[in-house]
This record gives structure tokens, sequence and C-alpha cells, in this order.
């Protein structure tokens, strides 16, 4: 309820700023692409889908999600950056591509502060530690034992290399003083068919992503990695709780365009999507996949997206990750 009213707030006061006939000039010619940098199924996908099927009825312009998917979502980052900054091409950023790459990449084509507009925060949720049915692991206690019991030989999961899945499982690598194989894959959606079927073993996977297969019995939650339990997980313990203080390795999403958007136009997009995040459905999904305190104005999600560059340049350092070439 806290959420609701913060964004109601939000909603509120913003609406009270626009005219309508302001608003009329301020929407896209066009369509409207949403890039996603994962496949199709993975939790980026998901989000992106129940927000543009909203607006896409909300503005009365065609709302298309495209997927992009290479290079743990910099390839859709990288479109978007260079696209015109008329609204018909927006990006559902991820932690990966704003947070996590520019502390991985030195060579990055391109700066998130000055090519990106950020536009609204839509969720964020925790990493779930999970496996097959399988695997002899049912607590944090008994995997860091299998682990240290067979090393280098236990294997993780994840949506790519230096993914925010992968920067979990290296922080739980460094916590644990365990060592692991790390198998990255081109997104949730594929890493998931093969921990299913038996390929890996377990995976620090999305919130947003895992739960369907959890729900259904097909892979076991044993941790998840905010501070606090997520509402629709109040069972499953949190790192913390098993003994990792201060672990804590989120996934985040949020709309955004390129830079330099026209102000008119962000208000309007910041405004109609707190709306969506406010539509009753909406959150009962959102919920459901574990995305939390979403909305608030463009200037608090970019805010947040420099809180957590700071956070995770600190990590990787620590971790010494270096990726592929």
């Amino acid at each position: 309820m806290k959420r609701r009213t913060f964004v109601a707030a939000t909603a509120a006061t913003a609406a009270t700023m626009v005219a309508p006939s302001i608003q009329a000039q301020t929407l896209p010619a066009g369509p409207v692409r949403i890039l996603v940098g994962f496949a199709p199924g993975g939790g980026t996908d998901i989000l992106a889908r129940i927000v543009a099927q909203k607006l896409q009825i909300m503005w009365g312009l065609t709302v298309l999600v495209e997927n992009r998917a290479g290079a743990t979502g910099v390839i859709a980052a990288e479109a978007v950056a260079k696209a015109a900054p008329d609204g018909n091409t927006l990006l559902m950023a991820h932690i990966n591509s704003h947070a996590l790459a520019p502390a991985l990449m030195p060579k990055l084509n391109y700066v998130v502060d000055r090519d990106f507009t950020p536009l609204t925060l839509v969720g964020i949720t925790p990493n779930l530690l999970i496996s097959n049915n399988d695997q002899p692991a049912k607590t944090v206690a008994e995997l860091v034992a299998q682990c240290k019991a067979n090393p280098g030989k236990v294997s993780f999961g994840s949506a790519g290399q230096g993914s925010a899945q992968h920067m979990a499982l290296e922080s739980f690598k460094l916590a644990a003083g365990v060592d692991t194989i790390h198998i990255p894959y081109k997104g949730s959606a594929p890493m998931l068919a093969d921990l299913i079927g038996g390929q890996i073993g377990y995976s620090f996977d999305t919130m947003t992503a895992a739960t369907p297969h959890v729900k259904s019995g097909k892979v076991r939650a044993i941790a998840q990695t905010r501070a606090k339990r997520a509402s629709s997980y109040p069972n499953v313990p949190t790192m913390v709780e098993a003994g990792f203080p201060n672990f804590e390795a989120t996934t985040w999403y949020g709309l955004a365009g390129p830079g330099k958007m026209p102000p008119a136009m962000v208000q309007r997009m910041n405004e109609d999507i707190n709306k969506v995040l406010l539509m009753p459905d909406v959150m009962e999904k959102l919920a459901q996949f574990g995305a939390e305190d979403g909305g608030g104005s463009a200037q608090r999600f970019a805010d947040f997206i420099r809180t957590e560059q700071v956070k995770w340049a600190k990590v990787v350092k620590d971790s010494n990750v270096k990726l592929d070439s």
C-alpha cells in the first residue's frame, strides 16, 4: 500500500501539470517499439509486454515489443541510444545495460547519462536461487557444502556473461568461498529450459522469469537475494537469513528512450506509465513476479540508475570479473 500511495501521488501531481490540449501533442507519431535485450519469455520481456499492452490502449498507437537478444542487453541498448529522440523507439532498460555494462565494458558504445532519457522505473525484483528438482541441495547451507565437496563442478546458468545473474553468482562465490562452473546463455528463457532439463544445476535467476516455473513445480526456489522477502515469496528465505550478511543482488527494469527526448513528451510518458503501474491487474501481475517499488518521476529513475552504477562498479572491481573478448 505504501507503493500505491507513492505512485498515486506522483501520477496525480503530473496530471495537474499537463493540460489535456498539451497532452495530445506529446505522443510519438506512428508505432512505438519497446526494445528488449533478451529472448522472449525472460523477465525483461514479460514486464515489457505487460506495460506495452496497456500503453497501446491508452495511447491509441501500436506499441510493439521487439526482442534483440545478445551481450546481456547491450545490443538493444545500443540501438536505442542511436535512435531519434522522437519517442518511437524505447528501451526496457535493465540493470545489465545501465549499471553492469558500464563497469564491465570499457569500450561500451554509449554513455548512459548522455545517450538515454530515463522515463519511469517499472520495478525492482530479487533474484531467486533456484535448482532443478534432481539437485541434492534444498538449502543454501547444503548448496555450499555441495560446492565445497565438488570444487569447479557444480554448474550455474545465467542470462549471459556479465549479466545480473552472473554477478549474483560471483557475489555468492566470494561470500561462500566456493568455486563453480558458470554457463552463460542468451537470456533467461533458454537458460531455464536447460535448468529444467537437467543440463545445468542452479541459477540466480530473476524472480520475474523464474516464478512461473517455481509455481508449476518445475524448479525449486532455495533463497531470494533482496534484503527483505518479496510479498509473493513469504516462505523463501533471503540470503541474509541463510547466513550471508549484506548479500543483496537485485534486478530492476525501467522504460527509457534515447537521449534528448522533448521534456513535454518525457513528462507525458512518465505520467502514463505511472497510471499503468497503478492499474489493479498490472499491480497484481507485478506482485506475482516480485517486481516492487516501481513508479515515481523520471528524475527518481535517473537518480536510481546513478546509484546503481556506483554500487555495481565496486562489486565488479572487488570480484575482478573480466568479460570474454
